[in-house]
């Protein structure tokens, strides 16, 4: 029904709505921006007023597209056509899109913002223009160069304390056992790699399949590996410790098992499971075939005190070493901390580089 055939009564609630809707609006702390099918600014709330610099009656007097206002030109100095726009891309594709940009003030500074950008349909389901959510930013990216700049500072001082540890280990161990120097630089190597891996991700942590690939690197060779299972994010902390106990098993299987003939190979099978209480916990078996027939050691070594002690106790879970003739076999059962980010589902067998 039109407004020319309306009561008063509906008049005044369409007025009551309309300034409701208003209020609303106006209180939000996100800048909102409707735009009609010529790509011009109809509507802006006062967070967008404040956040472009322009006024809405400015805006509509200018009679362009909002693109030719606040997102005409690139931070270096270039055009920026309308047409390359993501944010104008929501009406001719009938699409919600989201992301990034750099807006242009009023003033002619530049500033980002993040933004979701989405078609206006009406009852017949055409679209006949777009409603913008748009947020600054500027804290938000200031706040993510601070931690890059500070992560970088923490890589290259990690970096350092591992050379000189390094360094110290040669020094001291020069007249030691041959083995003992050249396990112990192993494991540093290992460590720095799965540093390596952690500085790539912003120590955000890193996927389970990148943390093994990494720790058997060294070793690989085209169908020496095997490995099975469905890729998942972990936690800084696990990263590291994984990576130790594969570089453990794998410098053992290089020494005394499978790895150390020619035809020998390693299976590596995981799957991670969610637990009805919460959390995830990680089942992995490691198991060694076609070498020498394994005996069970008169001692324990580091490694296993690793495995067996450490990481068990650290991520409550448990750790089981079975001397088969046949070949090692380690069966692991660990809980997994939370490192918030989402599965990436892969399963693959590793040869050669194990890409």
């Amino acid at each position: 029904m039109g407004l020319k055939g309306a009561s008063g009564a509906e008049v005044g609630q369409l007025g009551d709505t309309q300034r409701r809707l208003d209020a609303v609006l106006n209180n939000a702390s996100v800048s909102i921006i409707l735009m009609d099918e010529r790509q011009q600014c109809i509507y802006m709330n006062r967070a967008a007023e404040k956040l472009t610099g322009f006024t809405l009656d400015e805006v509509l007097s200018l009679d362009r597209p909002l693109h030719d206002i606040v997102h005409h030109t690139r931070p270096d100095g270039s055009h920026f056509p309308l047409a390359e726009c993501a944010i104008d891309r929501a009406f001719p594709e009938h699409n919600q899109t989201q992301g990034e940009e750099t807006f242009v003030h009023k003033d002619g500074s530049f500033y980002p913002v993040a933004f979701t950008a989405s078609p206006i349909r009406d009852e017949a389901s055409r679209t006949i223009g777009t409603i913008i959510e748009v947020r600054d930013i500027r804290d938000e990216k200031a706040a993510r160069e601070r931690q890059r700049l500070l992560i970088d500072e923490l890589n290259h001082r990690v970096k350092n304390t591992l050379s000189a540890v390094q360094s110290i280990a040669y020094q001291s161990l020069k007249g030691a056992d041959a083995d003992a120097r050249q396990a112990f630089e192993g494991r540093l190597v290992a460590l720095s790699g799965a540093h390596n891996v952690l500085t790539k991700e912003g120590w955000t942590g890193a996927s389970l399949y990148t943390a093994i690939e990494t720790a058997i690197a060294a070793y690989q060779a085209p169908g020496r590996f095997e490995l099975d299972g469905v890729d998942h994010p972990l936690a800084p902390k696990m990263v590291v410790s994984l990576s130790m106990v594969i570089h453990e098993l794998a410098t053992n299987a290089v020494k005394y098992g499978a790895l150390s003939v020619p035809d020998g190979l390693v299976r590596i099978e995981w799957q991670v499971r969610r637990q009805a209480a919460g959390g995830e916990r990680l089942a992995m078996r490691w198991e060694e075939v076609g070498g020498p027939q394994v005996e069970v050691p008169t001692r324990k070594g580091f490694g296993t005190r690793l495995l067996e002690r450490q990481v068990s106790m650290e991520f409550d879970g448990s750790i089981q070493l079975q001397y088969r003739p046949s070949g090692l076999v380690c069966q692991m059962d660990l809980g997994l901390p939370h490192p918030g980010r989402a599965d990436v589902a892969i399963s693959e067998t590793a040869t050669g580089t194990a890409s």
